[in-house]
């Protein structure tokens, strides 16, 4: 049995690695990220987690984990930051308001079950002044991030309330995982 991580993100290795667990393989899976006409922001995160699993080649026996973070305002799915002017967009919308943090993961086990869990987690920013969010465009992190923002960066600073999983925001959410995996067989650290 190998396990396949579905990721390329160095934050979701490092967030497995607390749960004494590193992958034998990791790949990035290829699949459209675009919303579906009408979807709603967690069926997005569920079934994006779900392609991402899927997507990668494996073999029998193989345990494989994808996962994928959603950022959601009211019904609306924040597009990661692709420039500055977009992050600028997404910095102004999520100041002073309260947004949900949807971090879906999919663990496909050795027999082709596939299992997800979703955590959401309540987010609020402070208001943010244009020179506030100037700096940490500036700065770089938050591109290519859903939402245009790493909670385990700087942004963290503009965080006053926080409801569920820290380590969700961040790429994974480590209960959720912890026992997805544990059903799958694979042994943890």
């Amino acid at each position: 049995m190998s396990f396949i991580l579905a990721s390329t993100s160095p934050r979701r290795r490092e967030l497995l690695a607390r749960l004494g667990v590193r992958p034998d393989r990791v790949v990035a899976p290829a699949i459209d990220e675009t919303p579906l006409a009408g979807e709603l922001p967690r069926s997005y995160a569920l079934r994006l987690a779900e392609a991402k699993a899927r997507a990668v080649p494996h073999r029998a026996g193989d345990v494989i984990l994808a996962g994928d973070t959603a950022i959601a305002l009211g019904r609306r799915i924040l597009p990661p930051a692709e420039d500055e002017g977009v992050q600028r967009r997404l910095l102004a919308m999520l100041s002073g308001r309260r947004h949900h943090c949807l971090s879906a993961v999919c663990v496909i086990d050795g027999n082709g079950r596939a299992r997800t869990r979703l955590a959401d987690t309540i987010v609020a920013f402070k208001r943010l002044s244009d020179a506030e969010i100037n700096r940490y465009v500036a700065c770089g992190e938050g591109l290519g991030k859903a939402g245009g923002y790493a909670i385990q960066g700087r942004a963290e600073a503009f965080v006053r309330f926080l409801s569920g999983s820290h380590s969700g925001v961040v790429g994974l959410p480590l209960f959720e995982t912890r026992a997805l995996l544990e059903t799958s067989g694979l042994p943890l650290g």
